[in-house]
């Protein structure tokens, strides 16, 4: 046995390994860069300093209202700082952070609140009646409601609830942070709906994001003091971690509350934005907006774009206008982007066009990631020639833990000892990967995830409803729409504005039809409904 192998007097030791954490990433700042601005709301500015005693006084002030390590504490808030606070303060008492989408509907938020366990939840304003109902509907008790006001913006505290500002007071600014004793621990727990009717609890790690959070200022080319624009929900995939990502850098969170091109444009010319990521959807507002909106900017802004493949035609338009876009892709189960179409110098000559096209590949795996590739049905690497078909599955640290309390899913997402996406896609000589269809029928609106399955159970509950079928149909504004195509019972009769108002009653708006088509379904002959042939129909409508 060689010297190397003898552990004698080489074992861990708390001077030579620390648990990998994104809570390190705020401690740090808050000695190296204590004066620098580190997030912006309006008229709200905290320094590093600052934030990282409003996050301990947070952390201290739910330690004491009896949340526990391992507790779950849920927020429903828009990317504002107390989002963003929450990203740290959670985890720095030992809790899980559990960021739920806003636009979801009373019936799903409050599965969630049941299945996650949540303790407390942080409350927008504007969402108080959404989580008022939704606690009313829970199975259990439901989480305690704290409100965040946004005076600023409209929405002054209301008084039926302890306030944020109020709960931060409670707390301890020099609060002593409970790191995680193991990186493998639970870090946040984020909610996807897949192609079923309820949702997945998909759990990070502290490793993962940490390592995510390292990955991504390598691929983003990422310097000293970026000023990031928080367009991506925190409640996708916690932001794609750009958050806990931002003090490595000394880098400054503007946060955005309302996403529209004006508000993009005013952050860039008066903020000096340089970074920030958006669903294809922000790119087409950016492109379409009128010129009261537009604002002068003479630095490039770097753009990560993810959700749905953009089409090689906006990323043109967009370009010209001052921006610089890298096409990442991931989901929610690799705590976002894990890949990205890294450019290679010798497409610097190729026609406007053609870059384009190569812009809109998903691409090679980001620096964190073991692999992904794609492969057949028998777990078998396709061939990469641009036209083999497979499906896409990747392995390495920014990938769940699993899902919560499903450890049948999570065993048939990770068979194969890879995470099976679901996407289909193929694979160019380069190693680039390009998606070509998406194998669980899942529907990307505006980038939010719908779910063909959970809306067709919806339209199925009408009663004059016989079978339906939901596919994606292309829109200019959103990427994708939810349309249906519906056979409807003898004798019986409904419009399709009846249908998109039974919808609309029990789903969120994005996953609501936004046309319906009323036709016989083309089915096998064992009655399988054939998709394909609806999604190529949908197209020309």
């Amino acid at each position: 046995m060689g010297w190397m192998n003898d552990e004698t007097g080489l074992e861990k030791r708390s001077a030579n390994f620390v648990p990998l954490t994104p809570l390190s990433h705020l401690n740090r700042a808050r000695g190296v860069f204590p004066n620098r601005e580190a997030v912006i709301y309006g008229a709200r500015r905290f320094t590093y300093a600052e934030y990282h005693a409003r996050v301990s006084q947070l952390a201290s002030a739910l330690a004491k209202r009896g949340v526990a390590p391992g507790d779950v504490v849920a927020t429903l808030i828009p990317n504002l700082p107390a989002q963003a606070e929450a990203h740290f303060g959670v985890p720095a008492c030992g809790a899980v952070l559990n960021t739920i989408n806003t636009r979801l509907d009373i019936g799903t938020v409050a599965y969630i609140f049941d299945h996650g366990e949540a303790k407390i939840v942080l409350c927008d304003t504007q969402f108080l009646d959404l989580a008022v109902a939704a606690k009313e509907a829970c199975e259990g008790p439901g989480p305690e409601i704290i409100e965040v006001a946004d005076a600023q913006a409209g929405f002054p505290a209301t008084g039926a609830h302890l306030e944020y500002e109020d709960l931060l007071a409670e707390g301890d600014p020099d609060f002593d942070w409970i790191m995680p004793e193991d990186e493998w621990e639970s870090l946040s727990l984020n909610y996807t709906s897949g192609t079923t009717g309820r949702p997945k609890g998909v759990v990070y790690h502290h490793r993962g994001a940490y390592l995510m959070t390292m990955g991504t200022v390598i691929s983003w080319r990422m310097q000293l003091h970026p000023k990031f624009l928080a367009i991506v929900p925190l409640f996708h995939c916690n932001g794609w971690n750009h958050t806990w990502m931002m003090p490595v850098l000394g880098g400054t969170l503007v946060c955005c509350r309302d996403i529209t091109a004006s508000a993009i444009y005013n952050a860039i010319a008066d903020e000096g934005v340089t970074h920030f990521g958006g669903a294809p959807i922000v790119l087409n507002m950016i492109v379409n907006a009128k010129a009261i909106e537009r604002r002068d900017f003479e630095h490039t802004v770097e753009v990560f774009t993810a959700g749905a493949p953009p089409a090689p035609a906006t990323l043109d338009k967009f370009e010209q206008l001052g921006f610089n876009v890298t096409h990442v892709y991931g989901l929610t189960e690799t705590y976002g982007h894990v890949t990205e179409c890294l450019w290679d110098a010798d497409w610097d000559g190729e026609p406007q066009d053609r870059k384009s096209m190569l812009k809109s590949r998903q691409g090679v795996a980001f620096p964190m990631m073991e692999y992904v590739t794609v492969v057949d049905e028998k777990n078998t690497q396709i061939p990469m020639d641009a036209a083999t078909q497979g499906e896409i599955v990747m392995r390495g640290n920014a990938v769940m833990k699993g899902y919560l309390k499903n450890p049948e899913a999570t065993n048939e997402a990770f068979e194969g000892g890879h995470f099976h996406s679901g996407d289909i896609a193929v694979q160019h000589p380069d190693t680039h990967i390009q998606i070509a269809d998406r194998a669980k029928d899942i529907i990307i609106s505006g980038g939010e995830n719908v779910s063909s399955v959970e809306v067709e159970g919806v339209l199925m509950s009408h009663p004059a409803v016989s079978l339906c079928a939901v596919v994606a149909k292309p829109d200019e504004k959103w990427g994708e729409v939810p349309c249906a195509f519906v056979e409807l019972k003898d004798g019986e009769t409904a419009s399709a504005e009846d249908l998109i108002a039974h919808a609309r009653s029990q789903l969120a708006g994005f996953k609501t039809p936004k046309q319906v088509v009323f036709q016989e379904l083309p089915k096998t002959s064992t009655g399988k409904i054939q998709k394909f042939e609806l999604r190529t129909l949908a197209k020309t409508l």
